[in-house]
């Protein structure tokens, strides 16, 4: 039995609740009419011949909904990783 009061691997690392950033690859390109499909999704064509879709994802639910329009695509998906935002550098400014 779990102790509730110890938090198990799964739950460590990025909260399901939480917002995160999100990588999806997926195997050949998308064109860019596909854009308003993927929504706030940025469509980046690899020189590797993948594509990857990266942007802010809501929660779990948000994800399989992602992962479910890719999947009706018919692509391969590659690799789903969640990345931390980095410190925005203001020396442009």
């Amino acid at each position: 039995m779990l102790d509730q009061n110890t938090p198990d691997k799964h739950s460590q690392g990025n909260n399901a609740s939480q917002p995160s950033i999100c990588q999806i690859r997926i195997k050949g390109h998308l064109g860019h009419r596909w854009t308003d499909w993927f929504e706030s999704l940025t469509i980046i064509l690899e020189e590797d011949g993948n594509t990857l879709l990266t942007g802010l994802v809501v929660d779990q639910a948000a994800l399989y909904g992602i992962l479910k329009k890719v999947r009706d695509l018919g692509m391969p998906l590659l690799s789903v990783n969640f990345v931390e935002a980095g410190p925005q550098d203001t020396s442009r400014e």
